[in-house]
């Protein structure tokens, strides 16, 4: 195997050894695609300012995120399916960022359960809630994640109605695979991934079966879930699951700036500039296009974090420098966990680590937390080039 440079190097070793349907779940968005791809397109729009004869010595990218202390502003986004690419991936892909020192956010739609990655883990994690409409089960779920040791919760906010993903449902997607003809032909091919599959019990959403009323076994789960999300989610439910939580809570999917103001008044700890990944609303601006206005507006007021579109060091500290607190990576990790299990995801935090000490020292910057705007070169018309 050749060197590990750069995150498409394990895109290239995910995209041969994961079934084409998880594949498909992760590296597609919703409709046209056009905003996951302008996710990462409009990164390239920005350029960084190159300055020398600077003492590089004593590099720092360390940071923290809602008081926690974090090795680099990266933490790994809450991804729905993980376990399914990759045996038991959830509890892989926490352990490589605990090892490294970045927080990892656990999916309510994880195969593996709050229970099962923490009793594989020795620091706490992080949970991602999605708000369903059976209040009792969304109530314990957060109980459990408390119970857990989890240390931050990451409210969904933008994922009260489904966004069509062409992919899954030309796919057929399901955890596990249905085993039609198509998806045994597909998976004999991934012969890794199949053997890694079998040796594991971990196959459904841990979180849900067993857990939820009404919901014991596969063939319940798909019409529980297909009911389940609340449409009715709105901003005066955060004071009861804030209440309920009691910790840092931060409210992910803000890509407004009006949204960003009622998540200060909400009393959120952090809030995080997110299109989901180009996953819900096809058309929104991307996030990084989006996040020097919010961070003007509410930057002063609340902790601000972005996620969508990150594939490299140099994205990580572009959104710092435009005044993200940190970053998420979703797909970026994925790539790694799909590609080589635990060791695939701490290569891609590796080659974001890399790319984000070297970028910094280069800009003439030893400390990640001195980035800013007069660290770039932003075209005429990034941030006004639309109006409403």
């Amino acid at each position: 195997m050749p060197p590990i440079t750069t995150i498409d190097d394990l895109k290239t070793i995910y995209k041969r050894r994961v079934p084409t349907m998880f594949y498909d779940y992760a590296e597609s968005g919703s409709w046209s695609e056009q905003t996951f791809r302008e996710n990462v397109s409009d990164f390239e729009k920005i350029r960084l300012r190159q300055k020398v004869a600077v003492d590089m010595t004593n590099r720092s990218t360390a940071t923290t995120m809602v008081g926690q202390d974090v090795a680099m502003p990266v933490a790994l986004a809450p991804v729905g399916l993980t376990g399914m690419q990759h045996p038991d991936g959830e509890i892989k892909a926490a352990r490589a960022a605990e090892k490294f020192g970045v927080p990892f956010t656990l999916s309510t739609m994880s195969i593996c359960s709050i229970e099962d990655v923490a009793a594989h883990t020795t620091k706490p994690f992080w949970f991602q809630l999605y708000v369903m409409k059976d209040r009792d089960f969304i109530e314990r779920l957060i109980d459990r994640a408390k119970a857990a040791g989890c240390s931050a919760l990451v409210l969904t906010f933008d994922l009260q109605i489904l966004g069509q993903r062409h992919k899954d449902i030309k796919n057929g997607l399901s955890a596990p695979p249905k085993l039609t003809i198509r998806n045994m032909i597909d998976i004999a091919q991934r012969q890794r991934w199949a053997w890694g599959m079998l040796g594991t019990k971990r196959h459904s959403f841990g979180n849900i079966v067993g857990h939820a009323k009404g919901v014991g076994d596969l063939s319940s789960l798909s019409s529980w879930t297909a009911e389940q999300f609340d449409p009715a989610l709105n901003w005066d439910d955060i004071a009861w699951i804030k209440e309920r939580w009691g910790g840092p809570l931060i409210l992910k999917g803000i890509l407004d700036v009006d949204d960003a103001r009622r998540s200060v008044d909400s009393g959120a700890d952090a809030l995080i500039v997110s299109n989901h990944g180009g996953r819900q609303l096809d058309g929104a601006l991307s996030s990084i296009r989006m996040l020097p206005d919010i961070v003007d507006a509410v930057g002063k007021d609340i902790e601000i974090h972005m996620d969508s579109g990150i594939r490299s060091g140099q994205d990580v500290l572009k959104a710092v420098a435009l005044g993200a607190k940190s970053t998420y990576i979703g797909r970026s990790f994925i790539y790694g966990l799909g590609a080589m299990g635990e060791k695939g995801v701490t290569a891609a935090l590796n080659v974001i680590h890399k790319e984000l000490d070297t970028t910094m020292a280069l800009c003439g910057e030893r400390l990640i937390t001195n980035m800013s705007r007069d660290n770039l070169l932003i075209p005429k018309g990034f941030r006004d080039e639309f109006t409403d």
